[in-house]
């Protein structure tokens, strides 16, 4: 394998794996675009690429997360639920508009959400007040499912920026928490999309889904077990920054 090949697959994946350990971020929104511009991959299969990866990461991130108490599986499986029947109807509705359109809508709204954490971060948990009963919780986690659902399949990607608002702004959690709980969906979301990926399209380069599934999960690791240490208020302002950096380095990408 020549230098050119791992050098791209270690920054994709460094990229890609810090912005799922410290924002529950998506791996294949960062590796699909990098290997399909610098290594010439097709898409397709630089995404299925990305997919096995965020995979890995995201549970290995969601253990984590899950040994600080920091995952809410209970709630979350309701979440998990609506958001893979939505998934679908956003699909449909994707056919009827153009790749640019969504690909550009997605990276704007990264960054509002990035510039948001910043300057209004979530610091104070609303989940636990004695104000959300066992009902509410369950119609509130469908609801979230129903809009992250329907924009990640609208959309093709974005499904752990947007479960990141859903779950501090609209659900209350608390910043931890909702990484967590984030991730911990992800890898049931990631693996569905993988496992329809490879029955359709076949097995990607070996070579480079090795690399990147290894260099994802470990900076994913590095990245979580820093977060579960941090105060909510640097987590907030990380979880800014990378959101912001990730999304300018897809636009940059997808341009050249």
């Amino acid at each position: 394998m020549e230098w050119y090949t791992l050098l791209v697959c270690f920054m994709a994946s460094a990229a890609a794996g810090l912005g799922t350990g410290f924002a529950g971020m998506s791996a294949a929104a960062v590796i699909g675009p990098v290997l399909s511009v610098f290594l010439g991959m097709p898409i397709y299969e630089a995404v299925g690429i990305g997919l096995i990866s965020d995979v890995l990461a995201s549970a290995g991130s969601a253990f984590t997360y899950g040994r600080k108490k920091n995952v809410d599986i209970k709630n979350s499986l309701w979440l998990l639920g609506s958001i893979l029947a939505f998934t679908v109807l956003g699909s449909f509705v994707a056919t009827f508009v153009s790749n640019n359109t969504m690909n550009n809508g997605a990276q704007i709204t990264m960054i509002i959400l990035g510039l948001k954490f910043i300057i209004f971060p979530i610091n104070k948990p609303k989940q636990f007040n004695g104000s959300h009963t066992k009902a509410k919780m369950i119609i509130k986690s469908i609801i979230g499912g129903l809009i992250i659902g329907f924009v990640c399949g609208f959309v093709g990607a974005g499904g752990g920026m947007l479960m990141l608002l859903v779950l501090t702004t609209f659900m209350g959690y608390p910043m931890h928490k909702a990484v967590g709980t984030s991730v911990f969906i992800m890898t049931f979301t990631a693996l569905t999309g993988a496992i329809s990926h490879f029955t359709m399209g076949g097995l990607p380069n070996i070579g480079c889904l090795l690399l990147c599934a290894t260099f994802t999960f470990f900076w994913a690791e590095v990245a979580s077990i820093i977060a579960n240490k941090a105060k909510a208020k640097t987590l907030n302002r990380v979880v800014g920054m990378v959101l912001i950096a990730t999304s300018l380095i897809v636009i940059i990408v997808e341009k050249l």
